[in-house]
């Protein structure tokens, strides 16, 4: 299959160059030229497939035959090798938890997935290749995880200093290896115009081999799929049939991921955009004005984006009609106080405990649910990585996984720069010829 150019669908680009440039020649995003409609026989089979077995059959159509079906299928398990339980919050609305992975939070699939392509399509090169990502919270954890001790790739996480929690700032500072952590003294949106820069920056790219492991990578944010289609599975187990389903959403690769899945067949109802305060998406839903706005800082820090960079890829899906993306998806924003609350809300009703960005997606899927439908919201991370916010709220401890421990006892090395590209690149040719 080939990929083209959200900006100019004549510029065109095979699987392995996709994956290892990142964005196309002309800057814009890569989108598949054809998303197949998924045969009868496989929804037969998925109420009872594993997790492994759906990521093979989903996304071999976008992987194969580059990658051998027999070598993808051994991808596949290994990349998605930990549970994704639909848990019950109400009797109406139900968790999709996906933060059981290793640094419990849903980006972790779609990093050990691309940790994997990439791996097998950098180990003829010769060259080091250079993951340069930009992080609000938890993209740089699962991305330094999911590539720690890959041979012949050398990542880079740019995150803004002061702006992510203690536990998720551990998880990527304390890996050393082939991993460095840069603090920017800015906000995210500084982080991910750096990140940009960087990779229209011509004579940088003379001295080193650049790549992206953010949802902007294809094979980052197509693996995401994966669990939309669980979901459905599990739903459909519990006698679920009409499901409508929350995504909590910064960047917008993961809602992209969901309707694509849509795209190929997946019978959801609705989907529900949530997003905190920064509400650029709700607002174009509700005016049809798409205006960036600089991001603001919330509770719900991954969350903290003021221009998505993957809502391009969303129009293209639906052919830039803004009446076409209302008929399946609607836009809700939540603010601060309305997290709190949530979080304390359905603490004391059930004694579910939930993080930020999923307090976001409950409050939401409630606030929109249909009559006759089944709520599910995405839970994107486990409420330890938010111990602040969390027990603050609760007031009660928030216990820690063993594996969360390991990364609070690990000692913190960054690398530090303004938010000026200057600084950046002497870091970057600093750490050019590591492999």
């Amino acid at each position: 299959m080939q990929y083209y150019s959200t900006n100019n669908p004549s510029v065109k680009s095979d699987l392995k160059r996709a994956v290892i440039n990142g964005l196309a020649a002309d800057k814009g995003l890569f989108m598949p030229e054809l998303i197949p409609v998924l045969p009868d026989d496989f929804w037969k089979a998925l109420p009872d497939m594993s997790l492994g077995e759906i990521g093979f059959q989903t996304l071999k159509h976008f992987f194969c035959p580059e990658i051998p079906e027999d070598e993808f299928r051994q991808l596949t398990t290994e990349a998605f090798n930990f549970p994704i339980p639909l848990v019950p919050v109400t009797d109406r609305i139900g968790s999709l938890e996906l933060f059981h992975g290793p640094t419990l939070a849903f980006k972790d699939i779609g990093a050990r997935f691309l940790a994997r392509v990439m791996a097998r399509f950098t180990k003829d090169t010769g060259a080091a290749v250079n993951v340069l990502v930009a992080t609000s919270g938890d993209t740089g954890s699962a991305v330094a995880n999911g590539f720690l001790g890959v041979e012949g790739v050398n990542v880079f996480v740019l995150y803004p200093k002061g702006l992510v929690s203690d536990v998720q700032e551990k998880q990527f500072t304390t890996l050393g290896q082939n991993i460095t952590a840069i603090e920017v003294d800015g906000t995210f949106d500084d982080c991910q115009r750096l990140v940009k820069t960087a990779f229209m920056d011509d004579e940088l790219k003379k001295s080193m081999q650049l790549t992206s492991a953010n949802s902007i990578n294809l094979a980052r944010f197509l693996p995401q799929m994966v669990y939309y289609f669980s979901a459905y599975a599990q739903a459909l187990k519990q006698g679920r049939k009409e499901v409508k389903l929350c995504v909590p959403s910064g960047n917008f690769g993961n809602l992209t991921a969901g309707l694509i899945a849509y795209k190929m067949g997946l019978p959801i109802k609705r989907f529900v955009a949530a997003t905190n305060c920064n509400d650029i998406v709700p607002k174009y839903l509700n005016t049809g004005n798409y205006q960036p706005a600089p991001s603001i800082a919330t509770p719900a820090n991954a969350m903290d984006v003021g221009d998505p960079s993957n809502f391009v890829r969303i129009q293209e899906l639906f052919h830039h009609k803004l009446s076409d993306i209302k008929a399946v998806v609607e836009g809700v924003k939540v603010d601060n106080d309305t997290i709190y609350s949530t979080i304390r809300s359905v603490f004391k009703t059930s004694g579910y405990v939930l993080d930020p960005h999923g307090a976001i997606g409950y409050h939401a899927i409630k606030d929109k649910l249909d009559t006759n439908a089944y709520g599910i919201f995405l839970a994107t991370a486990h409420p330890a990585k938010f111990p602040e916010t969390v027990e603050e709220v609760i007031q009660q401890k928030v216990e820690q996984p063993e594996r969360l421990k390991a990364f609070l006892d690990g000692q913190k090395q960054v690398e530090s720069a303004s938010a000026d590209y200057g600084d950046l690149v002497k870091i970057l040719l600093g750490h050019a010829g590591r492999k």
